[in-house]
């Protein structure tokens, strides 16, 4: 286990990266240097012959700017006009022109006997048998044979060989101890930063994080920073969650006791002992609701419930969720501004847009303003209804408009028991929503009011 680790470490990976890297580019140049030299060198020559004849066939030159042509690109040339020879730069060593041996007399005059216009052949030198070209070229009333040596490149080969062992062996110790370096470098960063990550793992935010000025790693060392910070902030606002339910559990189930312990101990009159009960049983459903609100956000999160889209009115919807509210508008004089068509045909899941609604106008009603109004707006659009939920609170500060539907968050720091629901709503609504596809979004001006709004797709 540990070799493995060791072979996967950054130390040993950036030094085969390096190694290999270099083996490739050592064997494209062993190639090219080589085994392709003489082939190369070849192409080059008749190349270079090529050109010769191009200047040739130009104009016609005189005896002594032939012999410059020829010696200018080291070769030797012979003319033959009727039956009479000359040549060029004849004092050249390797020119196998001047050799005038029986097997060279014998090409030459195959050529010219063959009516070709261009011929080129590979021979060999028999004064110091080395290699050579004979580019022969009819022009026009004469014929000319060009000649330069193919030197023996052997030795440059093995001289090249040799120097090649040497800058392989050093390319590869250079590849080594740079992967070693660089290996450091960025071993000594990617553990700084683990430990880090490690200590964040189990819960200490004091982390120590220095910028590398490697992009990649001061990107990786961005986005540590950013989720520290949002575990900060996930921490703040998941205890305030846990103080606001202890509150919210705590008060209902101090005055069910009380008042259960009274109907008990007491010897009270019936009005009396009936006001108790109706006290247990308001304080018992503010207890369902709470717990039907945390058990409903652990389904959406997990995914255990499923969308059950079917028509129906949007209008009658509302209406039917108002009704439930005439309590609070009787007793605490709220009041409701309804602004809604005849008819809306919708198409989504009844239920969960029904708590989308409850729980949204339990937010308005929770942190309006003194005047206690809650305004509801239904509006068509074109593809669309877009549904408002308006209060006339503090508003919302503009750095928490992104963090309001965050499960943890709560408006006021200083809890105070809601009249209706739980706290956790908004977070209830967020992910009912997002299961639809359907835009929402919050609105909010400090000391004007505050409006949730979002769209619900026609009936097609």
């Amino acid at each position: 286990m540990k070799l493995k680790n060791r072979l996967n470490n950054i130390q040993f990976t950036t030094m085969s990266y390096l190694i290999t890297f270099s083996v490739v580019i050592l064997l494209i140049l062993w190639s090219f240097q080589i085994i392709f030299l003489k082939t190369y060198y070849e192409k080059y020559q008749i190349n270079k012959l090529d050109k010769v004849v191009t200047k040739l066939r130009e104009k016609t030159h005189t005896k002594s700017e032939i012999e410059a042509i020829a010696y200018e690109n080291d070769l030797c040339i012979q003319y033959v006009l009727d039956n009479e020879n000359i040549l060029f730069n004849g004092l050249n060593n390797n020119c196998v022109l001047k050799t005038k041996s029986i097997g060279l007399s014998k090409i030459i005059d195959n050529f010219i006997l063959s009516n070709k216009q261009k011929e080129i052949i590979k021979l060999t030198n028999p004064r110091n048998n080395t290699k050579s070209i004979l580019y022969n070229i009819k022009l026009n009333n004469s014929y000319v044979f060009l000649n330069t040596s193919l030197e023996d490149v052997n030795s440059t080969t093995s001289a090249l060989r040799g120097q090649l062992i040497y800058i392989t062996l050093i390319v590869i110790i250079v590849a080594i101890i740079a992967s070693i370096f660089l290996s450091k470098v960025l071993n000594k960063n990617i553990l700084h930063i683990t430990k880090q990550a490690k200590k964040l793992a189990k819960g200490y935010n004091d982390l120590e994080l220095n910028k590398s000025g490697i992009t990649e790693l001061d990107e990786l060392i961005d986005a540590l920073e950013y989720a520290n910070k949002e575990i900060k902030k996930t921490d703040e606002l998941r205890r305030d969650l846990l103080a606001n339910l202890s509150h919210d559990l705590k008060t209902p189930l101090t005055m069910i006791k009380a008042y259960a312990e009274m109907n008990r101990d007491l010897d009270i009159e019936e009005v009396k002992r009936k006001e108790n009960l109706n006290i247990i049983i308001d304080e018992t459903d503010r207890l369902n609701i709470l717990v039907n609100d945390i058990l409903n956000l652990s389904k959406l999160e997990a995914n255990y419930d499923k969308l059950e889209k079917s028509e129906f009115d949007l209008v009658e919807l509302v209406n039917e969720i108002i009704k439930k509210y005439n309590i609070v508008k009787e007793l605490e004089d709220y009041k409701f501004v309804i602004n809604m068509p005849k008819e809306a045909k919708v198409f989504g899941d009844y239920n969960k847009i029904s708590q989308v609604i409850y729980n949204l106008v339990n937010n308005a009603i929770n942190y309006t303003g003194e005047d206690k109004v809650v305004k509801i707006e239904v509006i068509e659009k074109k593809k669309t209804y877009l549904v408002k939920i308006i209060d006339t609170g503090k508003g919302i500060k503009k750095e928490d408009l992104n963090i309001i539907w965050d499960k943890y968050y709560k408006n006021e720091k200083n809890h105070k028991r809601n009249k209706i629901g739980t706290g956790i709503g908004l977070s209830i609504v967020k992910n009912i929503l997002e299961k639809h596809n359907f835009k929402y979004g919050v609105e909010s001006e400090i000391d004007k009011g505050t409006t949730f709004y979002f769209e619900i797709d026609k009936n097609s």
